[in-house]
């Protein structure tokens, strides 16, 4: 019998209720009480007393990584390596010159912040890691191929969650140490090249590129984020790419990371495209046409485009009898394929932005889009395709005086605005 509760059978009542409330009870709540009290005593005793059944370990796996290490020397690095420079520059997208300056430069310390990522070291138990061909190598063959990491596995013997680490610091290093330099706004130099090079090619002076957007599809793009990073007429959620090209093929200028419901009117009025011109801090750029000084370049765009002083649009319908129209019409639009033909080569050389993208972080998405295009244009500098190391004809005058300075006072930039949108050409 419950001492507390004469008549009352032994419920396992603690002993510590206070009596107010033992009181306060009837036999139900005796009997729920004491149920409750007994299966928090076996929850206890259980948690104490360990799991019931053992916990699994994680399934360890000896890929023998220093044989994968020694078969990709082999394979492409070593002095006679078994495929030759040819099959080098189509698996990885460069030369191995130029492979060999990135990976000089990824492991030296204080080039980047993951400079020791790529660095061979030996882990806690003493063993030595993965050195730093097999990293790059696992990087540059998902961002050619768009590889999956099963198949860096089978060949390089990396892991999946490393070869996503691979990927992301690789990319993440090379923004970090060549964005300066690879995707650069022009300088002085850069305009007086791009535009004698423009005249000559295309007959267009002044030219300083063609612009256009392009969408890299996003496959894991949140749910409720959808809406927003969907157009109609692509029916899935993208991400947009804002970029300029020259005739070389460099890219110019990236703005990426719009949402994919924007058009190129929405992409250009938040492009920090034009905001050196703004700021007065922007080259020279002066050229004549019948008789005319124009101080601004200008880039040759499609339809969409507004009609700005600084971007040049085709005639949509030129009249049957004006030669003049239709001559202009059939150059400018052979000339904007300059964009068209970078896009169209990004997409072939890295094959990660060819299909939809896997990620769900936006940075490291972004991080990977503006890796390749840093490597595109690094490969064209070592190609010797680039505009810099085209020298114009003889006679040609020297540049104009670099307009440099920000504006003293608000008028001015205003000024520059309106010039900047004007509708006259």
């Amino acid at each position: 019998m419950n001492p507390g509760f004469p008549g009352i059978p032994d419920l396992n009542i603690p002993d510590t209720l206070p009596e107010h409330i033992k009181l306060a009870l009837d036999m139900s709540d005796l009997v729920q009480l004491a149920e409750e009290y007994e299966a928090m005593e076996a929850s206890i005793a259980a948690s104490e007393a360990g799991p019931s059944q053992p916990r699994k370990k994680r399934r360890e796996i000896n890929r023998e990584r220093e044989k994968g290490d020694v078969g990709l020397f082999r394979d492409y690095f070593a002095e006679n390596p078994v495929y030759h420079e040819g099959l080098f520059r189509r698996r990885y997208r460069m030369t191995r010159r130029l492979y060999n300056r990135i990976a000089a430069d990824i492991t030296t310390e204080g080039m980047s912040v993951n400079w020791r990522y790529f660095t061979q070291r030996r882990d806690a138990a003493g063993r030595l890691g993965l050195s730093t061909n097999p990293k790059i190598t696992c990087a540059l063959r998902q961002l050619a191929y768009g590889a999956s990491t099963d198949q860096c596995d089978e060949y390089i013997r990396i892991g999946e969650s490393t070869a996503i680490k691979c990927l992301h610091n690789f990319c993440r290093s090379i923004v970090e140490i060549y964005r300066d330099k690879y995707l650069r706004r022009p300088t002085q130099e850069d305009v007086d090249r791009l535009t004698a090079f423009h005249e000559e090619k295309h007959g267009f002076p002044g030219m300083l590129g063609s612009i256009d957007c392009m969408h890299w599809g996003w496959r894991n793009c949140p749910t409720a984020w959808k809406g927003h990073y969907t157009l109609g007429d692509h029916g899935y959620p993208t991400i947009m790419l804002e970029a300029v090209a020259s005739q070389d093929l460099w890219i110019w200028h990236a703005l990426f990371g719009v949402a994919g419901s924007n058009n190129d009117i929405n992409v250009i009025n938040q492009s920090p495209l034009f905001n050196e011109i703004l700021q007065g801090q922007a080259p020279r750029c002066d050229f004549h046409v019948n008789g005319n000084v124009y101080r601004k370049g200008y880039y040759l765009v499609d339809g969409i485009y507004p009609a700005w002083s600084t971007l040049v649009k085709s005639f949509t319908y030129p009249p049957e009898n004006n030669l003049k129209m239709r001559y202009f019409k059939r150059r400018q639009e052979s000339a904007r394929k300059d964009v068209e033909r970078a896009f169209g080569v990004l997409q072939s050389r890295w094959g990660i932005i060819r299909g939809p993208s896997r990620s769900m972080d936006l940075p490291n998405i972004g991080d990977i889009m503006l890796a390749c295009i840093i490597l595109h244009n690094m490969i064209v500098e070592d190609e010797g395709r680039d505009v810099l190391n085209w020298t114009p004809e003889d006679g040609t005058p020297p540049p104009p005086p670099y307009n440099h300075g920000a504006p003293q006072a608000f008028v001015h930039n205003l000024e520059r605005f309106i010039d900047l949108r004007a509708r006259d050409y």
